[in-house]
């Protein structure tokens, strides 16, 4: 074979490398579409149930074709308060166990039904070009995204066959036998290509064409257990700018994936015939062999490390630990320190980037209407330093929906389905209203200004009836948050005559107010503040009653 030929090879290997890594981006992106909804149930479900957690990150990774996409979005959580340290720890374990799927999907190789997969190539396509439904393109996608990989699969599997003929190919394997180098190999493949699951199944390719690495048995596995620790990367650089826990949690996956090679490289070390012997009596086909392997070795290790979580989580702690009293420790979820849902690692996985920004947007509605609640209180009061509380949150509300909308943006930029377009229009439109309600709460303290500049004086039936008035618009902003929330929907008429009700009791003040001033017991100066105020208060429950319809187009 002259070295043109093994060039021609070497470049057919990497064209079908190239449509195996494309396969596998389009399987595992429109599988997040299609599971995004259920990816946020899902991880809404975490408790401190270790087994519970090790199932749904397994199974959340098993879907998504990435353990690396599954720890970026445990970081987030982590980092946006959603989960703690000990939570984390379980999820990242059950995610490595789930991303050993596309090995054994990838080993079916061994069996002779590479052409129905191929199919789903043509399905998938056909399913995409001709379905107006956004989850119909995104399943035929998925479909011809999995069949690409098995295209990939075969492009590369006939040249690796064929290099089996060069002797030169064949005596440079051979010499590749330190199991350190193999180890090193696996993990700098990972780091470049940021998928464990895409080396293992080229070494899976390469041991079902027949090309021995090393002398055989065990060589094939360094580079498996390399890959393990490589993975780490894309977790490592995306917990960069993060706060400790999220931090730590990248540790976490760093260490359970570091100490479990090593074990395992100890044990392959002393056990030299392990291959040859156990996984051969096992599994007749080379490809089968490894793919388990990759498989034991995750469960195996997730065994090992599970009743030691505590202690895996007090490590990471250890190894990053506070640089101030009273920072977030193990047991205390980010919540508690953290200030935002807000996170751009979500913006893979849009259904969960916008179910984190409905709580963000309610956060910041929170602000509002504190805002709002110090507003009235410093009217009722004539207490003019209440305008200082109102401007900062204001300012702290105002930041918020700017940093709102411009997520927004970034999501709806992500390639989102039509659906969630909606939902992030209906945020803006959210967005705004938010705004406005901190807004009209600023006028209400000018209001202040003049009742005591001009040294307006209100009746007690009066002052009672603005903080009554208050207090349905509370209660109509607490129904809304139910509604959009926690989706009980039910509540939604009883939210509009509430709205209702705030628009009669507008009327009614008004009228009352009128009557008051023909019969002298009012001074005709209160006019312009009183209905002023009780019309700005009307306009808060239009906003509030707005958050509550903005998705009845969805």
């Amino acid at each position: 074979m002259t070295t043109m030929d093994i060039l021609t090879i070497v470049i057919e290997i990497l064209a079908g490398c190239g449509a195996f890594l494309l396969g596998f981006k389009v399987l595992s992106d429109n599988m997040e579409k299609i599971a995004g909804n259920g990816l946020r149930k899902l991880f809404n479900k975490t408790s401190d149930k270790r087994a519970l957690n090790v199932a749904m990150g397994a199974a959340a990774t098993a879907v998504v074709q990435s353990s690396s996409i599954t720890t970026v979005m445990i970081i987030g959580f982590v980092n946006a308060g959603i989960m703690t340290l000990y939570q984390a720890a379980a999820l990242i374990m059950g995610a490595n166990i789930g991303t050993t799927i596309t090995g054994q999907i990838a080993a079916l190789q061994a069996f002779d039904i590479d052409l129905i997969f191929m199919l789903m190539l043509f399905v998938g396509v056909f399913m995409d070009l001709f379905s107006k439904n956004d989850r119909v393109k995104s399943t035929g996608l998925a479909l011809a995204g999995l069949g690409l990989v098995f295209v990939g699969l075969g492009l590369m599997s006939d040249p690796m066959s064929a290099l089996k003929e060069s002797k030169a190919v064949t005596d440079f394997l051979a010499k590749v036998d330190n199991s350190i180098l193999l180890l090193l190999i696996g993990i700098g493949l990972t780091a470049i290509i940021q998928s464990s699951s895409a080396v293992t199944t080229i070494v899976i390719s390469m041991a079902g064409a027949g090309l021995v690495i090393g002398d055989g048995g065990n060589a094939p596995l360094f580079i498996i257990l390399g890959s393990n620790i490589g993975t780490c990367v894309t977790a490592m650089i995306s917990s960069i700018g993060t706060n400790l826990n999220a931090k730590r949690t990248s540790i976490i996956h760093l260490l359970f994936n570091v100490i479990g090679s090593l074990i395992f490289t100890v044990m392959l070390l002393i056990w030299k015939n392990f291959s040859t012997v156990t996984l051969e009596k096992w599994f007749s086909s080379p490809s089968t062999q490894i793919a388990m392997f990759h498989t034991i070795f995750n469960v195996t290790c997730t065994l090992l490390f599970l009743p030691f979580t505590k202690n895996l989580v007090k490590l990471a702690i250890l190894l990053v630990p506070s640089k101030k009293s009273g920072e977030a420790s193990e047991d205390v979820p980010a919540s508690e320190v953290s200030v935002t849902y807000m996170d751009k690692r979500f913006i893979a996985t849009p259904a969960l980037a916008i179910s984190q920004l409905k709580k963000e947007t309610f956060r910041m509605a929170d602000i509002a209407m504190e805002s709002l609640e110090a507003a009235i209180g410093g009217f009722l009061k004539k207490d003019l330093a209440a305008a200082e509380v109102v401007q900062d949150k204001n300012e702290r509300v105002a930041k918020i929906g700017s940093q709102v909308s411009d997520y927004l943006v970034q999501v709806s930029a992500s390639g989102i389905s039509l659906a969630d377009e909606k939902l992030v229009r209906a945020l803006h439109s959210d967005v705004g209203d938010v705004v406005r309600i901190s807004e009209l709460a600023d006028n209400v303290t000018k209001y202040t200004r003049r009742e005591v500049s001009e040294n307006l004086v209100f009746s007690a039936v009066v002052a009672d009836k603005i903080a009554e008035m208050h207090g349905l618009l509370c209660e109509q902003y607490k129904l809304v948050k139910r509604i959009i929330l926690d989706k009980e929907y039910y509540l939604l008429s009883e939210a509009d005559k509430l709205e209702e009700e705030i628009d009669e009791m507008r009327r009614a003040l008004i009228a009352d107010h009128i009557a008051r001033m023909e019969r002298g017991e009012c001074r005709p100066e209160n006019n312009g503040v009183f209905i002023n105020l009780v019309s700005n208060l009307e306009r808060i429950g239009d906003h509030i009653n707005y958050i509550a319809h903005s998705r009845d187009a969805i």
